[in-house]
């Protein structure tokens, strides 16, 4: 009688909650997670003020004085390391964006402004 209730409550509760199996079951395969469209992340959430081209030359980008991620010498001279903790704890007037992306988007990002190098 116990194993018909608990089969009972198993089968409610996978019907009423699928979305809660379904979470479980990626997290078990993390390796499966789509890459980070770096294209997008940039697009959504730098190119206001960088621009789509990494030139700066938006009227934000004016406004805030945002680096221009294209310049060759800035791209010699700045680390990874320092371009991550640019990202993740802003700088000057660049906002934060530690709480708002993870690890693995600030990395793709980096990969992204380096992209940009003339």
């Amino acid at each position: 009688m116990k194993h018909v209730f608990f089969v009972v409550l198993l089968a409610t509760f996978a019907t009423t909650y699928p979305s809660l199996l379904a979470t479980k079951s990626l997290t078990a395969n993390a390796g499966s997670f789509p890459a980070v469209n770096a294209a997008q992340l940039y697009a959504k959430q730098c190119a206001s003020c960088h621009g789509k081209d990494g030139r700066s030359k938006t009227f934000k980008g004016k406004l805030k004085h945002a680096r221009n991620l294209t310049d060759a010498e800035w791209q010699e001279k700045v680390s990874d390391e320092r371009i991550f903790n640019s990202i993740m704890n802003g700088k000057e007037k660049m906002p934060a964006y530690g709480k708002k992306l993870s690890q693995e988007q600030i990395e793709a990002l980096v990969t992204y402004v380096r992209a940009f190098k003339k």
